[in-house]
């Protein structure tokens, strides 16, 4: 046995002997195979042929490896393999790339790289907004990298139909899928008590609304502007972004406009994430100090029977009286009559911690898929996105002043700041009114009162897209 310490360079020498004859032994096949190919005639002149150098022996005079000349296999150019691995970056594509594309329109467009590179720069920036100013990081970090994502350069992430991200997208985000299951998660998750004690804030969730529908009749006068060209159905589509509901905007777009769905997505889930950014100065533009410091009584207690039969209430009464809007309000009822009802308390967790977020993150993400330079950077696109934050401000305008309008009749004053949760956005929009509340008087805790209106908004938004549906869904 030899002593790897003491016969070191022995050990070297077997290894050295073995990797030559392994050398060797990987030609022998090839020389005998050739050799008993050549005719006797090239067998007798061999001996006058000067051997060849290197890997030129396997390589004819085209300077292709030999046995792949069919396949036009050539012999590797240094040069030439560098220059290839340039091309493939990232650096190479963003100032070079120029490929054509559809727009959601149809019309069919070219998008370079350094567009690519913006929309990338775009999703940084919403990634910015969730990890570091806290801007609803549950949204905008899946939709920020959904963004950057897609738009990398030969990642073919977003591309039909192998692609991760066109997979998430085409499985449930582009159907009513996702939105369905985040309803029943949102119902396990909302508790209807504030609303029950307080009916009247309901008209709050009614008013933002107005919203919608006003936007609804605005998006017609876009059609007296050369190049826009808006059908009811795309301006139902895209007046609903006013309710701060993305899992109700992808549904109706689905439903009547589906070319537009990529873009309403974003944008309702833009503004749903944006909600502390863009209420708060619409709130005190339209209340004075006085009105942020009025303080609400404690609400009434809410009984157990109650809470169970209001779910199985609001079901009866969306079928019978609005059938096209008895499946969102179905599926956020039903999650909500597993929260209440007590004896599938495994269900009721499971809707509202694992399936909810797991859905969350896909759909988040196929969201953020749909943002590439074809569909967002185009005058049709950029107008949708104006015109739904427009819708958003008129909801949350007139949820403010109908509150205030109330106060006019009511022996009992409401805090106009809790009209502005009449948007469906549950629970953000119930914070931000808590949060402004706070800041006019730290002793004054809006958030169950805001709850009110903010729970019966994802009710009014339904039904909102319940009528539309059900007017232009033929």
């Amino acid at each position: 046995m030899l002593n790897l310490k003491k016969d070191g360079r022995a050990v070297t020498k077997i290894v050295l002997a073995m990797l030559t004859a392994a050398f060797v032994f990987s030609f022998m096949p090839r020389v005998f195979a050739s050799a008993g190919a050549a005719p006797a005639a090239a067998q007798a002149a061999a001996p006058s042929v000067e051997p060849a150098q290197g890997f030129a022996s396997f390589a004819n005079p085209d300077g292709l490896i030999k046995g792949t000349e069919n396949g036009q296999i050539k012999k590797i150019e240094f040069v030439e393999f560098f220059v290839n691995i340039a091309k493939t970056t990232g650096l190479y594509a963003f100032f070079t790339d120029a490929v054509a594309k559809m727009t959601p329109a149809g019309d069919s467009i070219t998008v370079f790289g350094w567009q690519e590179l913006l929309m990338i720069l775009v999703g940084f920036v919403i990634v910015y907004l969730g990890a570091a100013k806290n801007f609803e990081p549950l949204l905008l970090l899946p939709i920020g990298f959904g963004t950057i994502f897609v738009n990398i350069p030969f990642g073919g992430m977003g591309d039909a139909p192998h692609g991760f991200l066109n997979i998430i997208y085409e499985s449930g985000v582009g159907n009513e899928f996702f939105p369905m299951i985040i309803f029943m998660g949102i119902g396990a998750l909302t508790d209807f008590g504030p609303l029950i004690a307080n009916p009247k804030t309901a008209l709050l969730g009614a008013s933002a609304q107005f919203g919608v529908f006003g936007t609804l009749f605005g998006i017609t006068a876009f059609n007296l502007i050369p190049g826009f060209n808006f059908t009811m159905k795309e301006a139902c589509a895209v007046a609903i972004i006013g309710g701060a509901d993305g899992p109700t905007t992808i549904y109706i777009a689905a439903k009547l406009a589906p070319h537009l769905l990529a873009t309403v997505a974003v944008a309702a889930y833009s503004y749903m994430a944006l909600v502390p950014i863009i209420q708060p100065p619409i709130m005190k533009a339209l209340t004075t100090e006085h009105e942020r410091k009025i303080k609400m009584k404690q609400l009434r207690h809410v009984s157990k029977i109650e809470k169970i039969l209001f779910p199985l209430s609001a079901l009866i009464l969306a079928i019978l009286l609005l059938p096209s809007a008895a499946p969102l309000i179905g599926c956020l009822m039903f999650g909500n009559f597993i929260r209440e009802v007590g004896i599938v308390d495994r269900l009721s967790k499971t809707l509202q911690n694992e399936l909810l977020n797991i859905v969350s993150i896909f759909l988040s993400l196929g969201v953020g898929s749909q943002m590439t330079p074809e569909k967002f950077l185009n005058p049709a696109s950029i107008s949708i996105v104006v015109l739904g934050l427009i819708a958003f401000c008129i909801a949350t305008a007139t949820g403010v002043l109908v509150a205030k309008l109330m106060n006019l009749f009511l022996k009992e004053k409401i805090n106009p700041l809790i009209g502005s949760a009449g948007v469906s956005a549950v629970p953000m929009a119930a914070r931000v009114s808590n949060k402004v509340g706070l800041e006019a008087d730290p002793g004054n805790f809006l958030i169950m009162h805001a709850m009110g209106p903010n729970v019966a908004g994802v009710i009014g938004t339904a039904i909102a897209a319940g009528v539309m549906i059900a007017v232009y869904g033929g």
